[in-house]
């Protein structure tokens, strides 16, 4: 188990930088922006890495068939580039970062087997939430409607 203080460290890998990035990324998502930019990417991108990596402990403590690889290029980070071969979207870039955390077994299915999924984006949501927190959910809109529609997402 980690201590309560490399919890806190761990927390500071990632900052604001790294949904600044991802909002501006939207904004100009081309190659040549991405290009003058790639430094800051390199920066977030190793910053998720370190977090990643700091996974690993904690995963561990779950199961020791889960994987946190903080490789670069064949780990649990995906790429930032989209497949944009049969997209009517042309944008090159993924306008998010994620992380797999899979099952360590040969036949486990990679990204389409078991493991953990991390996704960061700017903004905020729930996914699929379980009942009880989605009944608040609704109440907090009910209460607050014009609170809400102008936090909601055009």
């Amino acid at each position: 188990m980690p201590r309560k203080d490399q919890a806190v460290e761990e927390q500071a890998l990632l900052g604001a930088g790294l949904f600044r990035f991802l909002k501006d990324l939207k904004a100009h998502n081309d190659r040549e922006w991405f290009a003058e930019n790639k430094a800051r990417f390199e920066t977030e991108r190793d910053a998720l890495l370190g977090l990643i990596g700091a996974f690993g402990g904690p995963l561990s403590a779950i199961s020791r068939h889960f994987v946190a690889d903080p490789r670069p290029s064949g780990g649990s980070l995906f790429r930032i580039y989209r497949d944009t071969r049969f997209a009517k979207d042309k944008s090159p870039y993924k306008t998010h970062f994620a992380a797999h955390f899979p099952h360590r077994g040969g036949d486990a299915g990679g990204v389409h087997g078991p493991g953990f999924y991390l996704h960061l984006e700017p903004g905020g949501g729930l996914w699929h939430p379980e009942p009880g927190p989605l009944f608040k959910v609704r109440q907090a809109i009910v209460a607050k409607p014009a609170a809400w529609r102008s936090r909601a997402r055009p």
